[in-house]
């Protein structure tokens, strides 16, 4: 059979252009169309782009991507969260905690990254208004130097007023807290309870987290104090760290059956008093149980936890408040010598500044008599909120010291916005920045 041919020839190109151009549109349209059927599918499974709210949508269409972690992404593969036997409660122990974290991670790779150095911070009071009249307004202002430092530094934070077990209240209230929010963040590695009354007062300082690679729990305190003299304020439980594992799990247990929701607390509290020379009242106290965990089960804990005592993870106000003028004099002076230190820049570039400035602060010390800022400042005895302080100092001497330390810190924030508290002690009061100041 003859083999049929289709002429090709300019003349015949010619003659039919416009029917060529007309079939060539459709074939375009055909083609858009199929592409943009395709990608909705796709997209209604997951978006492959981020749609700003810029494009006229509701946020709750746009693909939320905060540091390269995906929170949009939850892949139907059943996980810990699936098991109705689950409890967030203290009251019902977690097994194989490690596993069943380590497999979340592994279904949401984004969060794995990074997830060695990731903290949640913790903190909270009562779900009552404070009895002092000052109290709300320090509390807040307190809360605020937390959020404060958790966004400078890329920590997620979570305040809590209310008591997630009815019968552990007062400073039992945060291992229930502790407890919940390490089911409620598998993605990190660390949980970070600082009390409400104490303030970060070094708002450029991070945690050495490589320093406590082999530890699960930091608590600030004294050796001599624990292991030698039996000294229930050898540590202050009022600021730590525990690591998001098993170990953690099961101490946290331990450490809470000594608490008001167990029936033996009474007698815990006669065993605390016995063994500790110094502890004046008979309840038993989170302090107090910690530390005789230390000294009675020292095998099984006392290896996985650190006690700090090298730099001011959490400083006793009284030795601090006082040296806030000097410490600021002497950074003052640092700045005026180094140009580069006094240039205006975007808070989001406060780490790169902070890595500079320690190389001017390596002679300043950590602790107590140094001039570096204290990391955090712990207004230890004064009760903010309820007013009940320290009998030993009076009440408006810890309201004076606490506006001190926080317009300190809020100083460090504010000049990322062109302002100052010219006076430590006037909170109200802020003035702008001139251009290379100290200079």
């Amino acid at each position: 059979m003859a083999k049929t041919t289709v002429p090709c020839n300019f003349s015949w190109l010619s003659k039919h252009r416009s029917l060529l151009f007309g079939a060539a549109i459709i074939l375009v349209l055909i083609l858009c169309a199929l592409f943009f059927l395709s990608g909705s599918r796709s997209s209604a499974a997951r978006s492959a782009k981020s749609v700003s709210a810029s494009d006229g949508v509701t946020s709750q269409n746009c693909s939320i991507r905060v540091d390269d972690v995906d929170l949009e992404f939850d892949p139907p593969n059943s996980t810990f969260y699936d098991d109705p036997s689950l409890s967030y409660s203290l009251n019902k122990p977690i097994q194989n905690w490690d596993e069943k974290r380590r497999e979340w991670l592994q279904n949401h790779p984004s969060f794995a990254a990074g997830a060695r150095d990731r903290v949640l911070l913790l903190t909270g009071s009562q779900p009552s208004p404070c009895k002092n009249s000052n109290g709300d307004h320090l509390m807040l202002r307190s809360f605020k130097n937390k959020v404060d430092y958790c966004r400078i530094h890329g920590c997620d934070v979570f305040y809590s007023n209310t008591f997630l077990h009815p019968k552990m209240r007062s400073y039992w209230a945060k291992l229930p807290l502790v407890r919940a929010a390490m089911v409620a963040h598998p993605e990190a590695e660390w949980i970070w309870w600082v009390d409400s009354d104490a303030v970060f007062t070094d708002m450029e300082f991070k945690l050495p987290l490589r320093r406590y690679n082999d530890h699960n729990l930091v608590v600030h305190g004294w050796a001599h104090l624990i292991y030698r003299k039996r000294s229930w304020v050898g540590v202050n439980a009022g600021v730590f760290m525990i690591r998001n594992c098993q170990w953690a799990m099961d101490f946290i247990q331990v450490w809470a059956n000594m608490g008001p929701q167990s029936p033996d607390f009474k007698k815990w509290g006669r065993i605390q008093k016995a063994t500790f020379p110094d502890k004046m009242f008979p309840e038993s106290d989170d302090q107090s149980a910690l530390i005789y965990l230390m000294l009675k089960e020292k095998e099984k804990w006392t290896d996985k936890i650190y006690v700090e005592g090298e730099y001011y993870f959490q400083g006793y106000w009284l030795d601090v408040v006082g040296t806030l003028d000097n410490v600021t004099a002497s950074y003052v002076e640092i700045e005026e010598g180094v140009r580069m230190l006094r240039r205006r820049h975007a808070e989001k570039e406060a780490e790169s500044y902070a890595a500079l400035r320690e190389t001017y602060l390596s002679d300043a010390g950590y602790g107590r008599g140094s001039w570096r800022r204290p990391f955090i400042t712990h207004f230890t005895g004064c009760q903010p909120c309820n007013g009940e302080h320290n009998p030993a100092y009076k009440g408006e001497f810890c309201w004076v010291g606490m506006e001190r330390a926080l317009n300190f810190a809020d100083n460090q924030v504010l000049r990322r916005y062109g302002f100052v508290h010219p006076h430590l002690q006037e909170s109200s009061s802020v003035s702008a920045l001139p251009f290379d100041v100290p200079a």
